[in-house]
């Protein structure tokens, strides 16, 4: 229901927006509207289809996984977890293995393995899930915890800055890993809320200290590091462990004299029928979010606020940085090309380009994550997923801004 309302206001604003530019003499308005409708269109249907390959070969993998025993293993090892924060998935059921697979690939910054493994995820959620049409307490935790994008290693921004210049690409490695961190903290404590989940139980806080201490471990590490030693460990240790899994995955089935290849096979038929399935849910998405750029709604947000915080006497040096705070959870590609153009208009050292990549790096792309997963099972009532996961977001988005106060202020 809440994305219902959202991406019906997405085209009304924009109509009263567009009419209003019209009569102010804009006669190119509407003509910029559409061609973005049709674009986005076309965009979606081309990025679903894109997926079918990586899906294919993730869920055939997983199927291996699973039938020989590997999935089951990790669920093991996270279930004392995951069974406080998911009480609605039976103790070692593969869903927590495929759940543990994702947020492990999204950690490691392996974007394209960590979408297989989520969808993966959220079918098995949906095998359990007893109204197929609502989504459930463990898909909105799953999907809120995705949404609010731990990440361990921001290499692409790193390169970005790399590629623009700045004197020290690394120094928004820190930033980002603290940001992120709350980020995802508040997406916990708001589902929890909502759900009634204790976290203050001892398995929780057992886990979440170990967690805290290896973020608190990563970070020491890698301050120790210069830029080039950070890009090398980051992508060798990050392929390493995932290709060290797709292996682990095939000996472990084939030491079980499981038929490896028709396993893979089976799930690699899922994969296909996967991708097709989210086509009109993310075209739909990514349609509002088009029609809501192309009006010129985003830039008028944007002034609107720069407006009230220098009315009040705030510092303003941050405010160039938030169309992509704003574009964000709209779009991921959307907010890279704002804070690429950002760094190239005012150089990569600046203090809001430097703000705008600590953003890009601790918030995701909530609507497109909310389009595509829930869309994969035919989700349509979303329960509180969303303002958990645009709470999270903001908080994210205020601790990317505090902290880059704090290194670069």
């Amino acid at each position: 229901m809440a994305l219902n309302y959202v991406w019906v206001s997405f085209f009304l604003i924009t109509f009263v927006v567009a009419i209003v530019k019209l009569i102010g003499g804009d006669t190119e308005i509407f003509q910029n509207i559409v061609n973005s409708l049709f674009e986005s269109a076309a965009n979606g249907a081309t990025i679903s289809l894109g997926l079918i390959g990586m899906m294919a070969f993730a869920l055939g993998i997983m199927k291996i996984g699973e039938k020989g025993g590997m999935i089951a293993i990790f669920a093991r090892l996270v279930g004392p977890f995951f069974n406080k924060l998911f009480p609605e998935i039976p103790k070692n059921h593969p869903a927590l293995g495929s759940i543990l697979m994702n947020f492990s690939a999204n950690a490691l910054g392996l974007d394209n393995a960590a979408t297989p493994l989520g969808l993966k995820a959220m079918k098995e959620l949906q095998e359990l899930n007893p109204q197929k049409d609502t989504a459930s307490n463990a898909q909105i935790m799953f999907i809120v915890l995705n949404a609010s994008s731990l990440t361990l290693l921001p290499i692409s921004i790193m390169a970005y800055r790399q590629e623009a210049g700045a004197a020290q690409p690394s120094d928004i490695f820190l930033p980002i890993l603290i940001a992120t961190f709350f980020s995802t903290l508040a997406a916990l404590i708001m589902v929890a809320i909502y759900q009634k989940i204790n976290l203050f139980n001892k398995t929780i806080l057992l886990y979440l200290g170990g967690l805290t201490a290896l973020v608190g471990g990563t970070l020491y590490y890698f301050s120790t590091l210069g830029q080039e030693e950070i890009g090398v460990i980051s992508r060798v240790v990050g392929n390493l462990v995932l290709f060290g899994l797709f292996i682990s995955f095939i000996a472990l089935a084939f030491f079980k004299r499981i038929n490896v290849y028709d396993a893979f096979i089976e799930g690699a038929k899922e994969g296909f029928d996967v991708a097709v399935k989210i086509i009109p849910y993310l075209v739909a998405i990514l349609v509002g979010i088009a029609v809501f750029r192309a009006s010129g709604t985003m830039d008028y947000l944007v002034q609107g606020i720069s407006f009230l915080i220098s009315s009040v006497g705030i510092d303003t040096g941050f405010v160039d940085a938030l169309p992509v705070a704003f574009m964000k959870p709209l779009s991921g590609s959307g907010a890279r090309g704002l804070m690429v153009e950002l760094m190239a208009t005012k150089g990569a050292d600046d203090f809001a380009a430097r703000v705008a990549c600590v953003i890009q790096g601790s918030t995701e792309t909530t609507f497109y994550v909310l389009a595509v997963y829930f869309g994969s099972v035919a989700i349509k009532k979303t329960r509180h997923a969303l303002p958990c996961a645009l709470i999270a977001e903001l908080v994210g988005v205020i601790a990317a801004i505090i902290v880059a106060y704090i290194f670069f202020g």
